[in-house]
């Protein structure tokens, strides 16, 4: 398996951070961090995991989310 991609999706708008998601785990065998900045790439992304069976650990520090996938 690959190592943990890190996706930094930060000041982009959705649907963007949910494509650089899917392309990072894609290719890297179902194993992201993405970075955002806002709860709705937060929501969208935590879908678009739930409908792959992916899990979602998800952190705030300073207006920004960590959003580990595997």
């Amino acid at each position: 398996m690959a190592d943990q991609a890190t996706v930094d999706a930060r000041g982009r708008s959705c649907p963007e951070p949910v494509i650089m998601t899917k392309r990072a785990l894609d290719q890297n065998g179902n194993r992201a961090m993405v970075l955002v900045d806002n709860q709705v790439a937060v929501d969208n992304i935590t879908r678009f995991a739930d409908s792959r069976g992916l899990k979602v650990l998800v952190k705030e520090k300073d207006g920004d989310f960590e959003l580990t996938i595997g």
